[in-house]
């Protein structure tokens, strides 16, 4: 469900992309709202995606594009020897421990986007098959493109919780206002 996002300050075009952002992180975190380890790992459906691996993949994607657009390596680097487990928790990972590292990339995600002169400013894509050669693109882009993969996956959550319990968006946001 989707929450209302207030508006932003006059030319705050930064501050309004942010929100949505923020807003839709809002949406997977809520549909972990109380779940155990064990409940936000099942998978409902017939897709391999649960709710904790939805949390850690959003998380994990955030920071590898904020990496990028410093210019830098992703934390986790991914291949196809290891792409399954961006979708899983492995080793000592929770839930508790996967939403305190969101927090901490949503924090550097903002920190960063704040820091930059202009969204007009670009970075190079990486030179992997999937992405043109020689491409560049703005840091309106890197923001466009987290508030669309992580309002993708808020949606699949909203799917999965409410096939897990039977707890829709709105019971959730209802929750969470409470307390």
């Amino acid at each position: 469900m989707v929450t209302h996002v207030s508006a932003e300050a006059p030319g705050d075009e930064r501050g309004a992309l942010l929100s949505f952002l923020e807003g839709e992180r809002g949406g997977i975190r809520r549909a972990l709202l109380g779940l155990t380890d064990e409940q936000a790992a099942t998978r409902p459906s017939a897709s391999e995606l649960s709710l904790s691996g939805l949390l850690k993949h959003v998380a994990e994607v955030e920071q590898s594009w904020i990496a990028r657009a410093r210019q830098e390596a992703p934390a986790v680097k991914r291949d196809e020897s290891n792409w399954h487990e961006c979708f899983v928790l492995v080793g000592d990972e929770t839930v508790a421990s996967q939403l305190a590292y969101w927090e901490k990339v949503a924090a550097q995600t903002e920190a960063f986007i704040r820091s930059v002169p202009s969204l007009d400013d670009t970075f190079p894509l990486p030179n992997d098959p999937w992405f043109p050669p020689d491409e560049r693109v703005s840091m309106r882009w890197v923001l466009l493109r987290l508030i669309s993969e992580t309002a993708r996956h808020a949606g699949h959550a909203d799917i999965i919780r409410e096939s897990l319990d039977g707890a829709t968006a709105f019971e959730l946001v209802a929750r969470e206002q409470s307390g």
